[in-house]
């Protein structure tokens, strides 16, 4: 299996000023590609199913960091939770394709909420794409003034029928966000 990384951690806020009284929303958007990306795909959920491997978590994490200095300062609130995959067999007529006899499916549960996708890539986008939204206070940074901010990111999943156990992290370049006094 080829090696897994992240894409390149994107930062975005809405503006790059903020007032002393406002909260400060930054969004975080990343991806997983290689290796576990590649692996999950339709041919291998079927061989997986056939083994009983049903099953698939993705434990990942985030976390804003003040990218000034020597030592980085965690802010806000870091996401710490997961998404878990279940391979299922079914003969649900909604779930045809006209193209295919495809019996073997997915369903994605986000934050408890699952997504039933028809094809393979959006499958791989629910499980492996990711936009986590923070909302900061000012005084966290620690006053007025020009502050960098950056990101840290992980994943860890376990071994499976069509992936070897593995994890991984990455780091951002960071924006700049400008508290007004």
């Amino acid at each position: 299996m080829a090696e897994s990384r992240f894409s390149e951690i994107t930062l975005t806020s809405p503006k790059a000023e903020y007032s002393p009284g406002e909260n400060i929303e930054i969004t975080a958007e990343f991806s997983i590609q290689g290796g576990i990306r590649d692996s999950f795909n339709e041919n291998d959920w079927t061989k997986a199913y056939e083994a009983n491997d049903v099953s698939f978590k993705l434990k990942y994490g985030a976390r804003l960091v003040t990218a000034g200095g020597f030592r980085k300062k965690a802010v806000g609130r870091p996401v710490d939770t997961y998404r878990k995959a279940s391979i299922f067999w079914t003969r649900n007529p909604k779930l045809v394709n006209p193209m295919k006899d495809k019996r073997i499916w997915v369903q994605v549960a986000k934050n408890f909420e699952p997504y039933i996708r028809l094809s393979e890539e959006e499958v791989q986008g629910e499980l492996f794409d990711f936009a986590e939204t923070f909302v900061i206070k000012p005084s966290e940074l620690g006053g007025g003034g020009a502050h960098r901010i950056g990101a840290e990111v992980y994943a860890s999943w376990q071994k499976h029928q069509y992936a070897e156990a593995g994890s991984i992290k990455n780091d951002s370049d960071g924006i700049e966000i400008t508290v007004l006094n």
